[in-house]
């Protein structure tokens, strides 16, 4: 039996007789003859089915998303019909024999590339038909690279990859925002952050880097919240400041920009999709900073508030995109309350703490900063925040016996795919998204019937 020739290959096989294995789809009837485009994991190729081939007959009954096995020769197309714009645009797979593996019922809606245009939940109910199409194929390459491309950079920057558990017995974060479950006879938690064990391993590998699923049981209906995602997660020790933290992530940001531009350039072209720019060096600025930007540029007064809004977070990115040209912003020093208990308070101004937020295009991306490492300081956050420190008491130990300065980030790989893509839900940069009304299908409906996606 002739071995399989992957498609993007068959132009290393001109005039030879090649087997191909794939999907039909696109059928075209042409008089006597019948063309098709053919894909496989690697791409598409055009075939032809000539009159006199033996494969005229299938190819008759051969329908869209039909698996097929092909026989057929790799020809050079007349130099009036190559199109140097497509894959395999100088070639043509002459069928000489066709065998269905499997046959497809009729499509419920046009998948083809001009005629694909669903709505997000008839997208999503139909999710095993519609991560066919290219479009969606090509959302979740780059997302592939953006996970893989963390991992290439954290491991040349000598971190340590590690799995976090998903289920904990208590809360990294602290709140309500947590799904509890049922452990045998005991309560538990679906972790909301690999946050306390990436800290307890970064004790013993000094730098530590996790891709984890995580799980917030905040109100999700909203087109850039969801109720799990894929966490990437970083941990470092020895820093000097929460700068190190800070320049760490950048250096991250920056690397994954570059690989997605080099490797994932058919697709960023396909979905027409701009990276965001990265200047030299990241504008940083404190809340304080921030909010007298925007009163300043808006007149929108939202001075002492403890955080950004989803409009602050659009008005700053703006601002700095016209002052800089940069479409990404930190900002750090927020009120020491207002995040978990682990992260390190501004010695010189307490009420604020030494965490941080990025932004890019008008969304967070990241969050990180500055620890704490004194345990006798540890434990006194623990009591300010009403936590029980024999939950965490695995965690608190580590602390016990020396710490060093450190800090971490991380990163929802999700949230980078929408806004690299420019993605107007979430839910499109997820394969298979979880929120308040869907797990897999719809669990309740809007007023208006449909669900808030």
């Amino acid at each position: 039996m002739k071995k399989r020739t992957y498609i993007e290959d068959l132009g290393k096989h001109i005039g030879e007789e090649v087997v191909v294995k794939g999907w039909v789809s696109v059928r075209r009837d042409q008089g006597k003859m019948v063309f098709f485009d053919f894909r496989d994991m690697t791409g598409t190729v055009q075939g032809v089915v000539l009159p006199q081939s033996a494969a005229i007959e299938t190819a008759k009954e051969t329908r869209l998303e039909y698996v097929v096995s092909i026989t057929g020769k790799v020809n050079e197309r007349p130099e009036k019909n190559k199109n140097s714009k497509i894959q395999n645009g100088d070639i043509e797979l002459e069928v000489l024999e066709m065998t269905v593996l499997a046959k497809a019922e009729p499509l419920p809606f046009d998948m083809s590339i001009e005629g694909f245009n669903l709505d997000l939940t008839t997208e999503l109910d139909h999710r095993a038909l519609t991560l066919r199409h290219p479009r969606l194929q090509a959302i979740f390459k780059v997302q592939a690279v953006i996970i893989d491309e963390f991992r290439e950079y954290m491991k040349s920057q000598k971190f340590f990859e590690f799995q976090a558990p998903a289920i904990a017995p208590a809360t990294a974060e602290g709140g309500a925002e947590v799904f509890e479950i049922k452990y045998f006879d005991k309560k538990a938690f679906l972790t909301q952050s690999p946050q306390l064990y990436k800290q307890i391993v970064m004790t013993a590998f000094e730098r530590v880097f996790s891709v984890n699923k995580v799980f917030r049981a905040e109100p999700s209906a909203t087109t850039r919240h969801l109720t799990e995602i894929v966490s990437l997660d970083a941990e470092m020790a020895f820093i000097d400041s929460w700068h190190d933290v800070r320049d760490m992530s950048e250096a991250t940001v920056r690397y994954i920009l570059l690989q997605l531009e080099k490797t994932c350039a058919k697709e960023l072209e396909f979905l027409q999709a701009t990276l965001p720019v990265m200047i030299e060096k990241t504008p940083t600025l404190s809340l304080t900073e921030a909010q007298d930007k925007i009163f300043e540029k808006t007149g929108r007064d939202v001075r002492g508030e403890k955080d950004l809004n989803p409009e602050d977070e659009r008005s700053l990115c703006e601002i700095i995109k016209d002052e800089t040209g940069s479409d990404f912003v930190y900002v750090y020093g927020y009120p020491t309350r207002q995040k978990p208990f682990y992260v390190y308070p501004n010695p010189d101004a307490p009420e604020f703490n030494e965490g941080m937020d990025l932004l890019c295009r008008g969304v967070e991306w990241l969050s990180g900063g500055r620890r704490i490492n004194n345990y006798e300081q540890l434990l006194e956050h623990v009591a300010t925040w009403g936590m029980d420190p024999h939950k965490i008491e695995m965690f608190l130990e580590a602390f016990r016996y020396g710490v060093p300065p450190e800090g971490g980030f991380a990163f929802g790989a999700e949230r980078m795919t929408m806004q690299i893509l420019g993605l107007k839900n979430i839910r499109e940069a997820t394969m298979f998204p979880r929120d308040m009304h869907r797990i897999d299908g719809l669990l309740t409906h809007g007023e208006d019937g449909t669900p808030s996606a």
